[in-house]
């Protein structure tokens, strides 16, 4: 057998350099590791085997006494470790099963616009009714606005969601920033690709995208991107070789920022008019959700024009697809439209022409957009003409004949710059020409279009002076954003193409979705029937579960239990005089519930058949002045019963006779709620102060939130699971502690939180809000996030909480407690609401909410 030895640095112990040391709580350590260990409160350590909290005198361990027994038997034998598992975890239930892993939402969740930093221009707007693009307001303080008003924006639709029926009173509320990051995790891989590379762009001259946002009344998640101002063809009217440098740098800088989307591995495929937009500085950008939409608007001219055409198309047809992108101020680049015609199996050919598409496809639609503002409205109808007057007759319906009919209009467009450029444009005659042949490979680059441009402006002695910076591009995956995903989420007329849109169920999963849906229709329709559970005269102050009962105390100064089989009512317990304020229920020698109420009395009742009338042991705080009864009740194992009272302190009761053991000062108000963990008890008070005592000598240990000078924050309840220590305040503030460390401080609740529960990172709340708010705690030592998963609306305030073996149950001051009926059963139901293709949510578990009229199952993925 080994010798005993340290349990922190595992050295065995031999009685001089390694001295075993006991602690308070009866485990032993070395003298030299309890030295080193780090002491977070004065007077106190943590035990390194059970990790309670424990008193360590000043003097240091020599004062602490030997463990003599353990001395005694080295080296021949030792005892057994001591066990450091005493107080073991709670098995937790998963609440709420999520789709997605964990990294997935921190990669998305700051992406996300908070509900209220959009305000969509719905009355008005200017945009056609078949546009998926909004117009709106980013709020003052939200996103990257300037902060002197509000930022003008544009909406984009890049997914959809279920939104929630508002006939439907008691439906569990999925959190917004949940519902956004199940949508996004609905979509194709290849459309969150997209979005992620574009919400990435920071470059100068494309305009800024905010994030995403969802608009919970339409159901629909939209990119949200700067706008910028507009502008019309009408007012290149009659330029002039005076203006021949404005033109240059709206090139330039039409160039540069191209050249940093090609940076990104973003190339466009496709211009037109309304992508180029203006700052109040004159400068011109690339828009960038324009430049969306209008690969949408491609997709939708070719459907328009094809449908009810033969396939493959000819030239014909060909010929009225580039006529209407003309007309809409679009044009695309050969390869890329036969591309986006192969997509849509409209045109036969065995060679790709995606492999063509690269940097230089948008050489070609820089080019056609600078000759239309150089010719203004003139140029574009005189290109128009010339798109109809090709001759398309000799074109077969094969790919090399189409070339024909792109041949054509290239030399109609060479003759146009010819014949119109003169003076000082005649320059830019030769870089056009070249950048509209058709082979991509023997087309100029964007920066020798950018050096044509600058050449307008500055002397050709001096433009050596000034170049372009080289930067190495970055190593990310490239995409045609014209031939993306995002792209193809077309809207034909006024009719979506809902089998395009993420979020909604095709193909194998269409069926699968269907009966989701049905099943939330009987939710919402209330078909899922609940049970009241009624028998109180007044508020509901407190719950507790064990030996197959529930057990609920009221202001009505009775106690009521029901049966956890069926929910029936079995008994009543009466004999308080004042109204019952607290209940818990011990399992321990004998299996009991202990009640107090507002005039000291401490009821202990037996739980065993059959039932009692009358408790078995009662008695009674002794009264003073200050005196305002029983605010708290809870249990440690060593048989004592610990009450906080309205006198500021906390009484230690022997529950085998009621005897008196001690009382613990130190509050400065009222204790108003107890907790008890890892052998140390927590007591939460009105003067917004926990205090640490010690179980096994009922000492004070140290003071958790110190108040601050003239800032009062009342502590209503306290909630411990697995290390982990939550307490809520009147003014709807939590603080959660992490092994006696604060960990995070936030306001959840707009009013006080009354009543809080915790079952390992499940976290609930109710107050006077009317609301069970539910939230996910996750993190590390270092850091915790606390995320809101959803919300549970009520009829009345919520009064008490208690989680237990998958099960919620909530206490209200409407004096009722509803039970869905389905839980009755004892079978586990899978509810998976659809929001997008993936399952939304799984409930394997049941909840017992009070709420007004339906039961409410809640749980997110």
């Amino acid at each position: 057998m080994e010798p005993p030895e340290c349990p922190v640095c595992l050295q065995s112990y031999d009685g001089e350099s390694t001295l075993p040391r006991v602690l308070s709580c009866g485990h032993t350590a070395c003298e030299e590791c309890l030295t080193n260990i780090p002491k977070k409160f004065p007077d106190t350590i943590r035990c390194p085997a059970c990790t309670v909290l424990v008193k360590f005198p000043p003097q240091g361990p020599s004062a602490l006494p030997k463990n003599i027994d353990l001395l005694r038997l080295f080296p021949s034998s030792s005892n057994p470790t001591p066990d450091s598992t005493r107080n073991s975890k709670n098995s937790s239930f998963e609440f709420v099963t999520r789709s997605w892993p964990d990294e997935f939402h921190a990669a998305w969740k700051d992406r996300v616009l908070l509900l209220d930093a959009v305000s969509v221009e719905r009355e008005g707007s200017t945009e056609s009714a078949s546009s998926s693009r909004l117009c709106g307001c980013l709020n003052k303080g939200d996103g990257d606005g300037d902060g002197d008003g509000d930022s003008k924006v544009s909406l984009l639709r890049v997914g959809s969601f279920q939104r929630r029926d508002d006939g439907c009173d008691s439906v569990f509320e999925f959190s917004y920033l949940l519902r956004m990051i199940s949508c996004l995790w609905g979509m194709e891989e290849g459309e969150r690709d997209e979005l992620d590379v574009i919400m990435r762009v920071e470059e100068r001259g494309v305009s800024k995208v905010f994030g995403l946002w969802g608009d919970l009344k339409s159901g629909v998640l939209y990119l949200v991107g700067q706008k910028l101002t507009d502008f019309s063809l009408e007012e290149f009217e009659d330029i002039s070789e005076d203006d021949a440098s404005c033109l240059a740098v709206i090139g330039m800088q039409l160039c540069e920022a191209l050249l940093s989307l090609h940076k990104d591995g973003i190339f466009v495929g496709c211009l037109s008019v309304s992508c180029v937009k203006f700052d109040e500085f004159g400068n011109a950008f690339v828009d960038f959700i324009e430049l969306l939409e209008t690969g949408r608007n491609v997709y939708g001219l070719i459907s328009e024009e094809t449908s009810s055409c033969s396939k493959p198309v000819g030239a014909l047809e060909m010929g009225l697809v580039l006529k209407r992108l003309v007309e809409n101020g679009i044009f695309v680049s050969f390869e890329v439209l036969f591309e986006l015609l192969k997509k849509q199996n409209l045109l036969i050919t065995q060679a790709s022409s995606e492999c063509m598409v690269a940097c230089s496809s948008d050489v070609l639609p820089v080019c056609v957009l600078l000759l239309m503002l150089l010719g203004g409205k003139q140029f574009s109808e005189e290109l128009i003409e010339s798109v109809s007057g090709v001759d398309a007759k000799e074109c077969e319906e094969k790919s090399e004949d189409l070339l024909v009919l792109y041949t054509g209009l290239m030399e109609k467009l060479s003759y146009i710059l010819e014949s119109k450029l003169s003076g000082k444009f005649k320059s830019m005659v030769g870089i056009l020409r070249q950048c509209c042949c058709l082979d991509p490979q023997t087309r100029p680059v964007l920066t020798d279009l950018w050096k044509c441009n600058r050449e307008l402006i500055m002397n050709h002695r001096l433009s050596s002076m000034f170049a372009l910076e080289k930067k190495k591009p970055r190593k990310r995956k490239e995409f045609c954003l014209v031939l993306g995903e995002l792209c193809r989420l077309v809207v034909v007329g006024s009719k979506e193409l809902e089998e395009d849109l993420p979020g909604m169920e095709s193909g194998d999963g269409a069926e699968e979705g269907k009966l989701d849906k049905d099943f939330v229709g009987r939710l919402s329709e209330g078909k899922i029937k609940s049970k009241d559970l009624r028998g109180h005269q007044d508020s509901v102050t407190g719950l507790a579960v064990g030996g197959g009962f529930l057990f609920s105390s009221s202001l009505d100064k009775n106690i009521h239990v029901w049966s956890l089989k069926d929910f029936s009512h079995v008994h009543t317990f009466k004999g308080h005089q004042d109204k019952v304020t607290a209940l818990i229920y011990i399992k321990g020698v004998e299996t009991v519930c202990v009640s107090g109420d507002g005039g000291g009395g401490i009821f202990v009742w037996s739980t065993s058949f059959p039932l009692e009338e009358q408790p078995l042991r009662k008695w009674y705080e002794p009264k003073d002045w200050r005196y305002s009864g029983i605010h708290a009740l809870a249990y440690s194992e060593d048989g004592y019963v610990y009450s906080g009272s309205g006198d500021n302190t906390i009484k230690a009761w022997s529950l085998q006779d009621g005897k008196l053991v001690c009382t613990m000062t130190g509050h400065k108000s009222v204790v108003s709620t107890l907790v008890v963990l890892n052998g140390v008890l927590y007591s939460g008070s009105w003067d917004g102060t926990v205090r640490l005592w010690s179980l096994s000598d009922h000492s004070f240990l140290t003071v958790l939130g110190e108040e601050t000078q003239g800032i009062v924050k009342s502590i209503l309840s306290l909630a411990a699971d697995e290390g982990t220590l939550v307490a809520a305040y009147q003014n709807g503030d939590i603080q959660i502690w992490r092994d006696d460390t604060s960990m995070k401080s936030m306001q959840i609740q707009s009013s006080a939180i009354l009543s809080v529960a915790l079952n390992g990172k499940w976290l609930f709340t109710g107050g006077w809000d009317r609301t069970v708010n539910i939230q996910e705690l996750s993190g590390d030592e270092i850091s915790l996030e606390c995320t809101h998963v959803g919300s549970i609306p009520g009829s009345s305030v919520v009064t008490s909480l208690l989680y237990w073996e998958g099960k919620l149950f909530a206490g209200f001051a409407d004096k009722i407690i509803k039970v869905d009926s389905h839980s009755l059963s004892n079978h586990v139901l899978l509810l998976r609401m659809v929001c997008n293709k993936s399952v939304l949510s799984e409930i394997s578990r049941y909840i017992i909410v009070g709420v007004n009229k339906n039961f409410s199952f809640s749980s997110c993925s």
